[in-house]
């Protein structure tokens, strides 16, 4: 070797050598992330709130509102797509001194869609205001409150509900019209009953159950008799003497809300009951007006959930008449997304009849014209139809179902193709004509953010992203994506992320964070949550699974679970273990599983059930026996409890209580109106009579999400959870156990 070529290999080795120690050095200087800004949004942010959209002015424009001061109200901007000009469309500081105190104009109840008028709901009472008349006007006097004020399409009525009856006002005249008037403690017009609110009609909807015609003379809506719904007691333990509070909740197996769908003729004040004849025991929801107002489609379905119709009724003649007709072995689901076209052509439909979610395109007498989509893959949602040019936009999780992709389709099925490219999940907001959409994104490399692209995939701009400077100087875990091999073949989604000091050499507790639901889907190809970050940086492991009745394969996924919730769940946790048992680095002794609700009662019955793998877990507001949740959801999988006495014996937690011996830890609020305290209550009892320790903390006045103070010290409390069992630790915020750290 010549001298030139030694000193050259010499200079080779010594940078390698000084670049692969300033890297260690520059990695030992990053910051470890702290308990605050894990839980509390602690400073300096690493992650930081966006932009919130409002939604699409017209095609060519959108409403932002930016993250501003809290202490004042917020202005909105009015942006440009093509060029991202933005003017001041409303400051709602301005407008504040327009309103009376306590009334801030930034918080409305409703607003239009041009947001020229909004709807305030102050002192009981609702007002209205229009922007170009800088005027707030008072609409009702009374003494009972006015609730879900909705503004007709025209902007120029309003309907709401009091006293659980339907009104309806016109706002230039103050001219109210009552278009019922039988409401009452268990009668409800247009104010959902309980479980249709939580099941059917979705927390979304604030249990309105009422809707608008598009021409703004008439409204749909539901009529609910709660009177054979048997109550459940909640108890406000506040003050000397505690608040009794009754809910109508119906228990798997109980009699449902007897329910009837109006037509109101708003200025002619009459109602119109649709007649669907004798079909006593079922669901009644989800009417979607045609765009010419001349006819209302509903949805009916069976007791038994596993038949479902849809009915058109024309205004002109009375007469209901049959468009479409589903039943499937195992249940089926509404219909949340139909669309019905101008033209009059027939609808589209989001169906899973084949095992996978795809769309179809009927004509208006229930005939099938084409079907667009097929395949092993799921269509999500319905995001835009373009009827001029006949293109469906739709989002969908096809190939890697850890993601979510915007794509489109021809109306004759031609034309498939996927539009956003960059690997992750995809939820997109696109303009009324299609031209462009706005992509909210996140994969698990990029934390979310707000891009701005045109209609054919084009990238325009960033909006805002979520993405902080500081970042960049902390030593964050790396979440990464991986398949489970099953014993029957199957590769189940999972993840995990490891302490970014991660030594194979080492011994690693994992903790498994779960939901395990039908159709869920806890795997994504997303940025973790900074909770998940904290944890894994001080030492655990964070793993979760997807099992083989999750979202990620279909609906003939799912119907595995039916009659059987709980025997998949815990059968594809159990291979999870087992194969992660084989790595060298994993503690066989502190394996932990944390969830709330569902996931509390995938987490009781993993320390039950599967108590020969599972060694500690942390259960917040769970289901444990089904026959105590309501009808709609515990019926859809598994039927009447007198149907499937033993599928509901064996999903029960307390069938298998007397298995546990590892550590479980029990939360529930005590007035938690949709998993009831009852669940965990009866459990402890089981647990009490078997002589079986465990841990307990009851939130008062909370239901069945902590909010404020009680959400912090649950916070703390199950942080300190994990570091006293799987870190012999116990040093967040102050709240110390007296017991002493065990291994």
């Amino acid at each position: 070797m010549k001298k030139s070529q030694a000193c050259i290999l010499w200079l080779v080795v010594t940078l390698l050598s000084f670049g692969g120690s300033l890297a260690a050095q520059n990695k030992a200087n990053l910051k470890k992330i702290s308990y605050e800004q894990a839980f509390q949004q602690g400073k300096p942010l690493l992650l930081k709130p966006m932009a919130t959209i409002k939604g699409w002015l017209d095609d060519e424009h959108y409403l932002v509102e930016p993250v501003g001061d809290k202490k004042r109200p917020p202005k909105l901007y009015k942006v440009e797509a093509k060029t991202g000009k933005k003017t001041i469309f409303l400051d709602f500081a301005a407008l504040q001194e327009k309103f009376p105190k306590g009334l801030q104009a930034s918080r409305y109840a409703a607003v239009t869609k041009d947001f020229h008028s909004f709807l305030y709901l102050f002192k009981n009472d609702l007002y209205f205001f229009s922007v170009k008349h800088g005027k707030l006007k008072r609409l009702t006097a009374t003494p009972s409150p006015e609730k879900n004020p909705r503004f007709s399409p025209d902007g120029k009525l309003v309907a709401f509900t009091r006293d659980h009856n339907l009104y309806a006002l016109n706002i230039d005249k103050r001219l109210e019209y009552q278009l019922t008037s039988d409401g009452s403690e268990t009668i409800y017009n247009g104010w959902a009953s309980w479980v249709y609110y939580e099941e059917i009609l979705g927390r979304r909807s604030h249990y309105a159950a009422f809707w608008w015609s598009p021409d703004s003379k008439k409204i749909a809506f539901l009529r609910f008799d709660d009177s054979p719904v048997p109550t459940f007691p909640l108890v406000h333990s506040g003050g000397v003497h505690p608040q009794l509070e009754l809910e109508r909740y119906p228990k798997a197996g109980d009699p449902n809300p007897k329910v009837k769908l109006g037509l109101a003729l708003v200025e002619e004040g009459k109602v119109i009951w649709i007649d669907i004849g004798n079909k006593i025991d079922s669901y009644l929801a989800w009417p979607f007006w045609l765009p010419d107002s001349s006819q209302l489609a509903f949805q009916w379905m069976n007791r038994d959930q596993d038949k479902i119709k849809i009915y058109a009724f024309d205004l002109a003649t009375k007469k209901s008449r049959e468009i479409y007709d589903e039943s499937q072995s195992t249940w089926v689901d509404f219909f949340k997304d139909l669309y019905f076209f101008k033209d009059r052509s027939g609808f589209l439909l989001r169906s899973d009849t084949d095992g996978w979610s795809h769309l179809y395109y009927y004509d208006l007498n229930g005939n099938l014209k084409q079907r667009l989509t097929s395949g092993p893959w799921s269509v999500i949602n319905i995001a835009l139809v373009d009827e001029k040019s006949n293109v469906v936009f739709f989002q969908a999780r096809k190939n890697e179902t850890t993601e979510s992709h915007l794509w489109q389709v021809k109306l004759d099925g031609s034309y498939l193709k996927r539009i956003t490219t960059e690997p992750g999940l995809h939820r997109v907001l696109i303009s009324p004509k299609g031209s462009y959409f706005i992509d909210y994104f996140t994969n698990i490399h990029t934390p979310l953010r707000e891009d701005l692209y045109r209609r054919d995939g084009t990238f325009v701009r960033n909006i805002d992203h979520s993405r902080t400077h500081w970042l960049e100087k902390y030593a964050i875990p790396q979440k990464e994506l991986l398949f489970i091999p099953c014993q029957e073949g199957i590769k189940l989604p999972a993840y995990w992320i490891l302490p970014p000091d991660f030594d194979q050499n080492k011994k690693y507790p994992i903790l498994f964070t779960i939901y395990g639901g039908p159709g869920s889907m806890t795997v994504t190809n997303s940025y973790p949550s900074l909770s998940s970050l904290y944890l894994a940086q001080e030492g655990i492991i964070i793993f979760s699974i997807d099992h083989r009745g999750s979202g990620h394969f279909g609906k003939q996924g799912q119907a595995l679970m039916h009659r059987c919730l709980g025997r998949w769940e815990m059968h594809d946790l159990i291979e999870a273990i087992k194969w992660l048992k084989a790595k060298s680095f994993i503690d066989k002794t502190k394996i932990g599983i944390t969830g709330g609700s569902y996931g509390g009662y995938t987490t009781c019955l993993a320390l039950t059930y599967g108590a020969d793998y599972f060694s500690h877990g942390y259960a917040r507001s769970s289901v444990t026996d089904w026959k105590l949740y309501d009808t709609v959801y515990t019926e859809r999988y598994m039927d009447k409890p007198c149907e499937n006495k033993e599928g509901y014996e064996m999903a029960s937690v307390l069938t298998h209580a007397p298995k546990l011996k590892g550590v479980l830890f029990l939360s529930h609020g005590d007035i938690d109106d949709n998993v009831h305290p009852q669940n965990t209550i009866q459990l402890m009892d089981k647990l009490i009579d078997l002589q079986k320790p465990f841990e307990f903390k009851l939130y008062p006045n909370q239901r069945h999400g902590f909010r404020g103070k009680k959400r912090t010290y649950s916070n703390r409390d199950y942080v300190n959870f994990w570091f006293k069992h799987f870190l012999n630790r116990c040093e967040v915020g102050g709240l110390l156990r007296t017991a002493e750290p065990t291994d």
